[in-house]
């Protein structure tokens, strides 16, 4: 019998290259917007057709380290044009093998939340970055 993966073993890579340790990967969803059309003798249900195809943007949380690079990132689009990266989000098994990868494509990012701090406080400080793009897909 084969159990499902759990969901606390993966890797993220932006452009090939390991980004670092994220404690959270989250909203990366497609939906495809539904459009109703009903013509004026049509006394039954409305036709329904595909409208627009939608995908969520993607929080990426992580400990607070001396790193700079995805805030840099963000700042890139900030002082000019956005850079947009290829994401690649990849669930692992027990033995830290690849089981099923996404990529998302045309990434940039849109947010940058700093951690909160309090001093009574024994918790990790979190940056977020929040990232858009115009394309996801299950590679494997």
């Amino acid at each position: 019998m084969a159990y499902p993966y759990g969901k606390f073993r993966y890797r993220v890579e932006i452009d090939g290259l390991d980004a670092g340790g994220f404690s959270e990967v989250t909203g990366f969803d497609a939906s495809i917007d539904v459009m109703e059309y009903r013509e004026g003798d049509m006394v039954q249900t409305p036709y329904k057709i595909p409208g627009l195809k939608k995908y969520g943007n993607i929080t990426l949380k992580k400990g607070l380290t001396d790193s700079l690079v995805m805030y840099e990132w963000l700042i890139t689009g900030v002082d000019g044009p956005v850079d947009r990266k290829t994401i690649t989000i990849t669930s692992l098994d027990e033995s830290e093998q690849p089981v099923a990868s996404w990529q998302v494509i045309n990434a940039w990012p849109v947010k940058y939340t700093a951690p909160d701090f309090n001093a009574t406080s024994s918790e990790v400080a979190i940056e977020t970055v929040e990232i858009a793009h115009e394309g996801m897909t299950r590679v494997s």
